[in-house]
């Protein structure tokens, strides 16, 4: 594993794919949510707690570019990093990346997933600052290069 994305890897089963064999495009959007899951359940735990209590955490937008098609019993590694950190929201990206037996990888798509944090009930929701907790579980999967904003010191 990589110090610079958070990875989860995945086998490609038959349930992932459509008729004609390939992933079926809505699978990846789910990878995408499993990996930020297993993210949460392994490097920012009190998160989990929080969300038990008012924390909510909001998809706003999901994106995902197609590059090569993947079939069942294809391997993938999924790897998250951050690439934008504000106070209330944040970004980040996923590679797709099949890996093949010899070692070889090829980046099969890429997607994107911006989040904001609320808290409240949930007819009365408001924006609230991202959890110390989760920004400094994130600190090592930022995306080099791009300054990351509005975080306060």
């Amino acid at each position: 594993m990589s110090e610079d994305y958070f990875e989860y890897q995945h086998t490609v089963g038959f349930e992932d794919t459509n008729l004609v064999g390939n992933v079926y495009y809505v699978n990846y959007l789910r990878w995408q949510g499993r990996c930020r899951e297993l993210f949460l359940k392994q490097k920012a735990p009190g998160v989990l707690a929080d969300i038990q209590h008012d924390l909510k955490l909001f998809t706003l937008k999901v994106d995902c570019e197609f590059f090569a098609e993947i079939t069942a019993f294809d391997e993938l590694s999924i790897r998250m990093r951050l690439s934008e950190l504000g106070q209330t929201q944040l970004e980040f990206t996923f590679d797709y990346v099949k890996v093949n037996g010899d070692g070889a990888e090829t980046l099969v798509a890429r997607g994107r997933q911006r989040i904001a944090c609320m808290r409240g009930p949930n007819t009365a929701t408001v924006p609230s600052l991202i959890p110390a907790d989760l920004a400094r579980a994130l600190e090592p999967y930022a995306t080099t290069g791009r300054q990351l904003t509005g975080r306060p010191a």
